[in-house]
């Protein structure tokens, strides 16, 4: 593929366009990440002991359901409670994360390791020793996304 970039100042917003005969899935990737690209500057608001705090995608390692609340944890291990619901978080974070389970989205540049456990599923331990479960009916997609499969 023949990649041609223009830089101007006359460009105030970055856009790209692309020439091909058949959409195809790796672009229909590319053309999210571009879209997606705004996700590098966001910053999720999330709570901790009644104070506000300012939480980077890239610092968070995973995303979960708790009882009532929505609450990811950073890298190191500090739970925050937040306040847009999980799939909500997932379209916003599509880029760096992956769903795990109907109640969890993991960071893929957190995980640490991942091994086989009872009833098919697949632990998940997060670079900051958070351990969650891959079910059954997202395995197959989480693979596929990590290029496992």
């Amino acid at each position: 593929m023949r990649v041609e970039c223009r830089i101007s100042a006359e460009y105030t917003e970055p856009y790209a366009v692309l020439h091909i005969d058949k959409m195809t899935e790796p672009i229909t990737e590319i053309i999210s990440m571009l879209e997606k690209e705004q996700v590098n500057s966001l910053t999720l608001i999330a709570t901790k002991d009644k104070n506000t705090y300012f939480v980077k995608p890239e610092d968070i390692s995973l995303v979960r359901t708790e009882g009532r609340e929505i609450v990811c944890y950073d890298k190191h291990k500090n739970r925050y409670i937040l306040d847009k619901p999980l799939y909500e978080l997932e379209s916003i974070l599509s880029i760096y994360f992956v769903r795990i389970s109907k109640s969890a989205i993991v960071n893929i540049n957190q995980i640490h390791h991942v091994q086989a456990s009872f009833n098919g599923t697949m632990e998940l331990v997060m670079k900051n020793g958070v351990i969650d479960y891959i079910s059954r009916s997202f395995r197959k997609k989480f693979k596929e996304r990590l290029g496992l499969e």
